[in-house]
């Protein structure tokens, strides 16, 4: 049995200057003598015939056996596999402490420090210090980390601190090094540093930097804990999948809207006319509790609703009132326009939320569309999904249930799109599915109808002023047809058995939107095109931001019928009369179209009512604790688990486009075309609203040449067409352009895909010729006396298919 031999090379010393050793500053020249001493080595052993394992006994030729349908390679293929540095590096410390030192060396050669050629020889490793052995480690553990120690104390503390910082070593052993990296000096200073006393203003100041600091946290940790979704989030998502999440999450995003939407109202609007409140016409009513469900009475009074602000330019002081029960101020106070401050107030709000809300449908384009094939996600959920830094027993279970909820998901796509469907199949799901939108639509318009016949009944009788219960009844019908048909419409999702859930759902979502935006069209034009010829002396604005405060008050009181009699009296009924054990699931269409709806009244109504936003965000706060507690007791997860992996872009995209976009349009037209109430409000002077603006930019041309920008400004950027359509387009290109970019990085990612299949091929290519290279070798060498066999070659046939890549997919 022949003996392994450890093979070290003799490196000759040079005869020359000691200063023309290689260092390890140059280590190109480093890696090249080792790479040709090991050639050298390598031809020699293979001429004297030395084996480079024991052979096996009785065998010529040691071959390892494989798994079933793996190859058999020889001990020598293997030993030069398991060699190869993506199989060792970060297989040891060692190999860790020589990558750093790779690091250090490129700090040092990117500073301006000497270089170690000037250092004393002594100082400097040598090539002959080391055997080189036929082996993966070259450079022994101390050895290694005292090379590192030296690269260390040559680098500046920032660095070196920065350096032991990242590497991924344990606590002691990066205490070890930077212990070891100190210069002498820096040792002192650091021992005078921990044993020197301090004095009374160093630790003041120390002292008040720790309690900020606490505080800091404190606070931080105080907001994170008051965070309504700070825990249910993950619990929802492990329990009910990411399909039932996207109707929390994006209750989260209207939310933080709403919020933002409110700030300057408070602050331009709201705050400035409470500090100066105008005089009361007439007797203020007093509060009687009504006012909470028809929005009138008590509440017409104070600065919920457009009526209540005044036309005069506010001041700290003024002198006597001029004729019109104008405010003059006086010589140095600060005049505050509040027709002014309402108009572009209004205007800044919505172009801020327009902003925002293009910007965060883009980022969640981005999210749910990622660059890229989700091919190997199943490994990757199994493999690199769990947090080890959760350590409470309550957050491991979140997290295992989500873990399991997110492999149902995926494989629930997998089955879906391995299941085809026979052509009669598909004939009949088409016929189903035209019949059931043609009822759709036609309830849809008889629903229309409804409330159009309904309102011009309401306008036939007398206005009440919105302080009786009689004004709740349109708010009633209009909720009474659109829960109706919402479960109608899962009726019929139920009778056309779609075998995808994701575009059950999207069905859904496409008839309740289109049941809800042709009822919101009637809306407005009974609103802007009847109710405004009827009240005429009147001040109508406050009519329509009251008959607004109803619609949402109204629809989430049905929101919470829905919630318990659907949801709790069905799961009652069938757990205990039925006896099925089967809870209803949640309704994740209907659902959001009621958020998207809600909004869509706060954004018509914003103009008409400035405080209408922070009902809104109340409003969402009540959902979502009564949804996640409706959820949790009355909901079973969804029986066909599937990923909602686009659904918060699909329906931030319905916010923006159909909402959005119409209620901008019915406030445009109401600013430009329609004559404000001569009675209340800060326009009652005015043609339009609109007049502001330009009553505003004439009193500047006649003021002097000191503001004549500001009217050229008003010109080009408001009057003129052009900036808008210039805006568009510029829009538009942005949008073309980042869509050219993701399919440019698909492109890209599909041909480093393949680039990668070739590189594996052509490892298998190697590994295959270098095997039969060795098994040449073994026949040719003499003491054979019979020819060892050739084991199969490896090939990928027994593997997965090659799937085209396709790099217009999403």
């Amino acid at each position: 049995m022949a003996q392994s031999l450890a093979l070290a090379l003799d490196v000759p010393e040079t005869t020359g200057d000691e200063g023309l050793e290689p260092s390890p500053y140059e280590e190109s020249e480093v890696h090249d003598s080792f790479h040709q001493l090991i050639q050298e080595q390598s031809l020699r052993v293979a001429e004297e015939g030395l084996e480079l394992l024991p052979l096996g006994l009785g065998r010529g030729d040691q071959t390892l056996p494989g798994l079933e349908g793996a190859p058999a390679l020889s001990s020598a293929t293997l030993r030069i596999l398991a060699s190869m540095p993506s199989r060792t590096i970060g297989r040891s410390r060692g190999a860790i402490i020589s990558q750093y030192y790779n690091r250090t060396v490129r700090l040092r050669r990117r500073s301006s420090r000497p270089l170690l050629g000037n250092v004393v020889p002594s100082a400097r490793p040598s090539l002959r210090l080391y055997d080189l052995e036929l082996d993966s480690t070259i450079l022994e553990e101390d050895e290694k980390r005292s090379l590192l120690v030296k690269e260390l104390q040559g680098l500046s503390a920032a660095q070196r601190d920065h350096m032991v910082r990242n590497m991924p070593l344990s606590l002691g052993e990066k205490r070890c090094l930077r212990e070891k990296s100190w210069s002498p000096k820096g040792k002192r200073r650091h021992l005078q540093g921990r044993s020197g006393a301090f004095s009374c203003c160093s630790r003041l100041r120390y002292t008040c930097m720790l309690a900020l600091h606490s505080l800091g946290l404190a606070l931080l940790s105080g907001l994170y804990a008051a965070r309504p979704w700070r825990y249910a989030l993950k619990q929802i998502g492990g329990q009910f999948g990411s399909s039932v999440l996207s109707y929390f999450l994006f209750l989260k995003t209207l939310l933080a809207f709403n919020a933002l939407m409110l700030l300057p109202l408070l602050a331009f609007l709201v705050g400035v006319q409470a500090a100066f409140p105008p005089d009361p016409a007439g007797p203020v009513p007093t509060f009687s509790g009504l006012e909470l469900l028809t929005g009138g009475g008590r509440f017409t009074h104070t600065v919920m609703y457009y009526g209540y602000y005044s036309n005069s330019t506010l001041s700290p002081s003024c002198d006597a009132p001029r004729e019109g029960g104008q405010c003059s101020p006086r010589l140095g106070s600060l005049p505050y326009n509040m027709p002014l401050a309402y108009l572009f107030t209004m205007g800044a709000t919505f172009f801020l939320t327009c902003i925002i809300l293009v910007y965060s449908m883009s980022h969640s384009f981005g999210e749910s569309y990622r660059v890229g094939s989700t091919k190997g996600i199943h490994a990757l959920t199994v493999f690199c999904s769990w947090d080890y830094k959760v350590t409470q027993k309550r957050a491991s279970r979140v997290q295992q249930d989500s873990i399991c909820t997110q492999l149902k998901e995926l494989l629930a796509e997998w089955h879906l799109r391995k299941r085809p469907r026979s052509v009669c199949g598909q004939l009949r799901q088409v016929v189903v599915l035209g019949l059931g939108w043609l009822l759709c639509l036609g309830s849809t318009m008889g629903c229309t109808v409804a409330v159009l016949t309904f309102s011009e009944v309401m306008i036939q009788r007398p206005a009440s002023g919105g302080q009786g219960v009689e004004a709740l009844a349109l708010p009633l019908v209009v909720s009474v047809l659109n829960l109706g048909a919402s479960y109608l419409f899962r009726g019929l999702a139920t009778l056309e058995r779609h075998d995808s859930p994701v575009l059950e759902v999207y069905m859904a979502i496409c008839r309740n939107l289109i049941l809800k935006m042709a009822v919101l069209g009637v809306l407005c034009y009974h609103w802007l095109g009847r109710r405004v010829a009827t009240l005429q002396g009147q001040c109508w604005e406050d009519f329509v931001g009251q008959e607004l405060y109803r619609f949402m008050v109204v629809d989430f009181i049905f929101m919470l019928l829905d919630s318990l009699f659907g949801e709790l009296v069905w799961r009652l009924i069938s757990e205990k009369k039925l006896k099925r054990g089967q809870k209803p699931e949640f309704d994740i269409a209907r659902n959001v179209l009621d958020l998207i709806y809600g909004q869509t009244l706060t954004w018509l109504g914003v103009l008409f009512s400035p405080l209408l936003p922070a009902v809104q965000i109340l409003r969402l706060l009540f959902l979502f604790h009564i949804k996640k507690a409706s959820l949790m007791a009355n909901c079973q997860a969804p029986r066909r688990p599937w990923l909602a992996s686009h659904m918060s872009t699909v329906f931030l995209t319905l916010l923006c486009f159909p909402s959005f976009l119409g209620a901008a349009v019915f406030l445009c037209y109401a600013v430009w075309q329609v004559r404000p109430s001569s009675t209340c409000g800060p326009f009652r002077t005015l043609n339009t609203m609109y007049e502001a603006g330009t009553v505003w930019v004439r009193r500047l041309e006649h003021a002097g040449s000191g503001a004549s920008w500001l009217p050229w400004l008003h010109h080009f950027l408001v009057e003129n067409t052009f900036f808008l359509f210039l805006a568009s387009a510029l829009l538009l290109a942005v949008i073309y352009f980042n869509i050219q970019v993701v399919k440019g990085q698909r492109k890209v990612i599909c041909l480093l895909k393949e680039q990668i299949r070739n590189e594996g091929e052509d490892k298998i290519f190697l590994i295959n010729k270098l095997h039969s290279v060795y098994e040449e070798e073994g026949r040719s060498r003499p003491g054979r006396t019979q020819d060892a066999t050739e084991p199969p070659a490896w090939h990928e046939d027994g593997g997965d298919q090659k799937e085209p890549c396709n790099p217009r997919s999403p």
